[in-house]
């Protein structure tokens, strides 16, 4: 069966179906030795180079994918590379020698913790994917007086930017004060939602960091800026939390 070169080249992570499609028109892509077209169509055992790198085989990606946990640090971001020479998520894992590792997710710039990446790109598309319905779990530290009523009014959901948001599961952990920790648990990963609840009821999120995606929680093993490989095991459960 053959697919749309751009389709097998977003799935693998490297930029939109149209971004691609640029890319097909300068000349960028090869698919067997040959400069690839618009339209261009691929099977799994065709040669796919990319810039001079090549694409590993499609089936060995599904057989043989690969999922790093990361703990990012704050301060990172979460592109490839920025003009600001900021340092970036990528700037710590290893290399690869065919394709590239794709992020499931992002964490803004003052997040700290558990992001996962993947040489699957179909399989963060379907973890990331609003339907997936993946839990997110993240420790927050709070400045202010956070009351029954406030708890309650972020468990119904609010809407934030025309979205209504809210939190499955909220968990006082520890501390009094300005220095109050809690768990929080989303379903979706939009861009900043758990400060914008927090903020909401008029409160301050001074720390935040994700500890848990899906079944994955971040081990104390991992230090900030470190990076672990899933086993296979662990690689399984968390495709088989989006069948």
């Amino acid at each position: 069966m053959s697919e749309k070169l751009q389709k097998v080249l977003a799935r693998a992570g490297f930029g939109s179906r149209r971004e691609i499609e640029t890319w097909i028109s300068q000349g960028r892509i090869k698919v067997n030795g040959k400069v690839a077209e618009i339209g261009a169509r691929v099977r799994d055992e065709d040669k796919i180079i990319v810039d001079g790198k090549k694409l590993a085989p499609q089936k060995k990606i599904r057989i043989d994918r690969r999922v790093l946990l990361y703990n990012k640090p704050e301060d990172e971001i979460c592109t490839r590379q920025d003009p600001e020479g900021r340092p970036t998520v990528f700037d710590n894992l290893p290399p690869l020698k065919h394709g590239r590792w794709v992020s499931i997710g992002r964490l803004d710039i003052n997040t700290s913790g558990l992001l996962l990446f993947t040489t699957d790109g179909e399989l963060a598309n379907k973890l990331t994917h609003p339907s997936s319905m993946v839990e997110r779990e993240y420790a927050v530290r709070v400045m202010g007086e956070v009351t029954p009523q406030m708890v309650q009014s972020m468990h119904d959901g609010i809407i934030i930017d025309d979205h209504l948001c809210r939190f499955t599961d909220i968990q006082f952990y520890a501390g009094e004060g300005i220095n109050q920790w809690y768990h929080v648990v989303i379903m979706e990963g939009r861009n900043r939602e758990v400060r914008k609840l927090w903020e909401s009821q008029g409160l301050k999120v001074s720390r935040l960091k994700r500890v848990r995606f899906g079944p994955i929680f971040i081990p104390s093993s991992v230090k900030r800026g470190e990076f672990q490989e899933l086993s296979k095991n662990e690689i399984d459960k968390l495709a088989k939390s989006v069948q």
